[in-house]
């Protein structure tokens, strides 16, 4: 009996050892838990599980946008001395006539800037410069709204081509979109405003 006595002392004993041994081993574990689903979670939530984030710029022009309806038009000054048309897809256009806010997915806003220029022909019959058309084109530029897609990006994936060779413009561009649109919450991140 007193040999069984010493080896059940001896293995609680040994059990303590291992114990204290694998407390580092276990605190680690209980740090990289929280982590590891932290990274899961923005996995899911970027909707790529164990893939890349899902990419905040579009790649491609949307075939077709020519022939969308005018949202709005503007005119920058500034560094910009510019005109723009402001056109959108169906789905958009749809959105600004029922004042349906945030945007559904699938609207898709295109924004075609010009310099612009005085009309000296225009001027001759007015008699006075006070006349200015588009010159060259500057850029055309996109928001396409997918919620899942570019949810990194409130919901909307941005655009940029440059002139008249419609060469997309490189990220440095594009990442000042989102940071300047996310200024304008109340109306979805977009700033034109449909004129009826």
């Amino acid at each position: 009996m007193p040999h069984t006595e010493q080896l059940r002392d001896s293995a609680a004993g040994l059990h303590r050892v291992r114990k204290h041994r694998l407390r580092p081993s276990a605190l680690l574990l209980v740090a990289v838990a929280p982590l590891v689903g932290v990274i899961g979670y923005m996995a899911s939530a970027s909707g790529q599980d164990g893939a890349e984030a899902a990419p905040v710029f579009v790649g491609k022009i949307p075939e077709g946008y020519r022939d969308w309806k005018l949202i709005s038009v503007a005119h920058e000054e500034g560094n910009l001395h510019s005109f723009a048309a402001v056109l959108g897809n169906d789905v958009a256009i749809k959105a600004y006539r029922d004042g349906t806010l945030p945007f559904p997915d699938g609207a898709i806003i295109a924004a075609l800037h010009w310099g612009h220029v005085p009309s000296e022909e225009n001027n001759k019959i007015f008699g006075r410069p006070q006349s200015f058309v588009p010159g060259s084109p500057s850029n055309v530029q996109f928001m396409v709204k997918d919620s899942k897609k570019y949810a990194a990006t409130g919901g909307w994936g941005f655009a940029h081509f440059n002139g008249r060779d419609d060469k997309p413009a490189g990220k440095a561009v594009l990442q000042s979109c989102f940071p300047c649109h996310n200024r304008n919450k109340d109306h979805d991140l977009v700033f034109a405003r449909y004129a009826p």
